[in-house]
């Protein structure tokens, strides 16, 4: 929603697509044979749904589907959906591409400003899903939270897609809307409880970001007991500049313009990062979220190194040590399911468990079936609740957490 926003105010009307369900799945498999990954099937679906829908013009929409290189079937999700287009007729629909290689440059092609507005939609969007999780699960109205959200995004949105603001204001702007939003979220009324077992989740970003896709986890965790730390979208993004910094090294275009333009997007995203969820300070102590990927991949080099590795199992070894150190009582790792990130990784975290104070870490694989994923679940966190009271490293509260 707040990306959609950030178009709007380079009048391009974006849209989000509607929340994927099972009619999603339904579409997605009459062009698949079972081959592709779980988010490109439900990708695929939700898109259908849109060309489907009452009213639809191929003439004047477009898609935006990012891409990626790397050990992932992220870049053949644009070949399957152009190709389904073109059975269907509607050769003439756009899909809008940005890649990886060069830190996603081309959302910016029609209007320079567009790809930093678009980051701050990330940054935002990460802080205001952290006052979610961090606050939903010791609230005392059931559903109080999920009502202040949906108000903070649209206060979130209509700041975003205004067309009126130059650089400077805007950033002032949206500054206000986290301060306006950290206040309404420190007014719900919760107990919070140390007792709650805090529950990392890594893994790859689509499943782990979208409810129907991982069978609605986190309400399941909570549900059971246990808080979600859930690792934003904004990570992967400054994992894409270093991996685009490494890989010029290589190359040996250390002193190339390529190079001082990745590091100048680096530089300028962290300050960003700081300007925007500095308003949240105080409610994000002991959250710990770091922008410098040496320092979170550098720890992982005994288990994964990035010196070879690619893609989301680095990200994924390296969240489930740094989230140890923060003093998390359990991760769990979500991915599709084949997805060769998430086999990788699991047979590194055995390992890693033992070395980390066997800390418990869990897989889990999503393809749309049916399953028993409460008892899954609800086993996991009472594994974690027992680790808490014998775990080493212990957590840092905020300030609103009672002693």
């Amino acid at each position: 929603a707040a990306a959609a926003a950030a178009y709007r105010a380079f009048g391009i009307e974006g849209r989000v697509v509607p929340d994927s369900d099972v009619h999603s799945l339904e579409l997605a498999r009459r062009y698949t044979n079972g081959d592709e990954c779980f988010p490109e099937m439900v990708t695929l679906g939700d898109f259908l749904r849109v060309v489907a829908s009452p009213g639809f013009d191929p003439a004047s929409s477009a898609f935006l589907l990012p891409t990626a290189a790397g050990p992932c079937r992220f870049g053949q999700y644009r070949q399957l959906f152009e190709r389904v287009l073109l059975d269907r007729g509607l050769g003439e629909v756009m899909v809008v591409s940005p890649g990886s290689s060069d830190g996603y440059e081309g959302f910016g092609e029609q209007a320079a400003e567009l790809p930093r507005l678009l980051w701050r939609a990330v940054v935002c969007s990460d802080g205001l899903r952290r006052l979610l999780l961090q606050t939903r699960p010791y609230e005392v109205n059931p559903g109080e939270t999920d009502r202040v959200h949906g108000e903070s995004l649209s206060l979130l949105c209509a700041a975003l897609e205004r067309p009126d603001l130059a650089e400077g204001p805007r950033l002032a702007a949206l500054v206000a809307v986290m301060e306006e939003i950290g206040i309404r979220f420190a007014a719900i009324p919760a107990r919070y409880d140390r007792s709650r077992p805090l529950i990392g989740v890594v893994g790859e970003i689509y499943c782990r970001m979208d409810a129907f896709a991982n069978a609605d986890l986190v309400r399941r965790v909570e549900r059971f007991g246990g808080e979600v730390w859930l690792t934003g979208i904004a990570e992967w993004l400054f994992w894409v500049n270093f991996n685009e910094q490494f890989n010029l090294r290589l190359q040996r275009r250390t002193l190339s313009g390529a190079m001082v333009k990745s590091r100048l997007r680096d530089v300028v995203q962290r300050r960003d990062v700081r300007r925007l969820l500095a308003p949240l300070a105080r409610r994000f102590e002991g959250y710990d979220e770091t922008t410098d990927m040496r320092a979170l991949v550098t720890p992982a080099v005994p288990y994964l190194p990035y010196l070879g590795a690619l893609g989301e199992m680095v990200l994924g070894v390296s969240g489930a040590i740094h989230l140890h150190g923060q003093g998390a009582d359990g991760i769990i790792d979500v991915c599709p399911f084949s997805c060769m990130n998430g086999i990788v990784c699991e047979a590194i975290y055995p390992r890693l468990s033992r070395d980390f104070d066997q800390i418990p870490i869990r897989n889990l694989y999503f393809d749309g079936t049916e399953g028993d994923h409460d008892r899954g679940v609800e086993i996991f966190v009472d594994l974690a609740r027992a680790y808490q009271r014998r775990k080493r490293v212990r957590r840092t509260f905020p300030a609103h957490f009672a002693a």
